[in-house]
């Protein structure tokens, strides 16, 4: 059980975690100047190198070497390798197209879809108002597409990619970090094939870029593996209901950093969805509050951590 200490040790991941998801557009607003496929490559090449030194530094090495001993494992990381680099490469583009608040949406769906692909393929009961949550983000996007003719397929592309990302992630038994790195491994030949092929473009040749642009592109493989750490050390140190609490502060800094500051249009159509997604995400943040303290009051262990 943990203690008060470590408990508020996982609170302070859990914010940091997420306060570094909901800002970094910020960061990717800096290189808007540049593909997102560029990016997206420099994210794969960089993320392999930090997370080799953090992983030498843990000493995991063993626990990837018995994963490489399993082909079947390495077959489903590749298959969610192809996700995670799908969902990183629409994530970068909606921010630097003016999508940020589809990329707000798709977070904020997220959850959502959890608890009902939970269900369909994990054998998981959906509670009442889990299902009233459900059907409203439901009704919400249905009337988006009846009566403004349109459906947000980035913000569903984000949510989809990153619910069945983290289903099969679920499903393996291979740990965060070393699995992630393997990952990345798995999504780096095809990185460096591109860096190779792609036409020369202002940014493409490190050599002949200033110390300040080159600085910026190395930082993307910190900016996508310190997060993933400080959540990793969150939810070793809480229970899982708990951290789901925390996971709306980043579609919300990018909802405020959408309208506040990049101006993108909170058009009428979004009011509706977003309204609904809202409502939703109320309704099923108060449930998992109330069949938490039910579970303290019965003593009833907290659902698993996923892997």
């Amino acid at each position: 059980m943990p203690t008060n200490l470590e408990q508020r040790k996982g609170v302070i991941l859990a914010c940091m975690a997420f306060f570094m998801w909901g800002l970094a557009p910020i960061y990717f607003k800096l290189l808007q100047h540049i593909s997102a496929f560029e990016i997206l490559m420099h994210r794969v090449v960089w993320s392999v190198l930090f997370i080799v030194v953090i992983v030498s530094v843990m000493q995991q090495w063993h626990k990837i070497q018995a994963v490489i001993r399993k082909p079947k494992l390495l077959l489903m990381l590749a298959l969610t390798a192809a996700l995670l680099g799908f969902n990183w490469g629409l994530f970068i583009w909606a921010v630097n197209n003016d999508h940020m608040l589809d990329a707000s949406l798709g977070y904020y769906i997220n959850p959502l879809l959890n608890v009902l692909l939970g269900m369909l393929f994990l054998d998981e009961k959906l509670r009442k108002w889990q299902g009233v949550a459900v059907a409203l983000a439901l009704s919400g996007v249905a009337i988006q597409l009846i009566s403004f003719g349109s459906f947000p397929v980035v913000a569903f592309s984000l949510a989809g990619s990153f619910a069945i990302y983290g289903l099969l992630r679920k499903k393996l038994p291979i740990e965060s970090l070393p699995g992630l790195l393997l990952e990345a491994v798995i999504l780096l030949p095809v990185a460096l094939i591109y860096w190779w092929l792609m036409a020369p473009t202002a940014s493409s040749n490190l050599i002949l870029n200033d110390w300040h642009m080159n600085a910026l592109l190395i930082s993307a493989g910190v900016v996508t593996t310190l997060p993933l750490l400080c959540f990793t050390g969150a939810a070793k140190r809480l229970q899982y209901t708990t951290l789901g609490f925390f996971q709306y502060i980043g579609p919300s800094l990018m909802f405020i950093l959408a309208v506040m500051f990049y101006g993108e249009v909170f058009s009428n159509e979004r009011v509706v969805t977003f309204a609904c997604i809202w409502s939703a995400l109320a309704i099923f943040s108060w449930d998992s509050y109330r069949q938490s303290q039910k579970r303290k009051r019965e003593n009833i262990p907290a659902p698993t951590k996923p892997i």
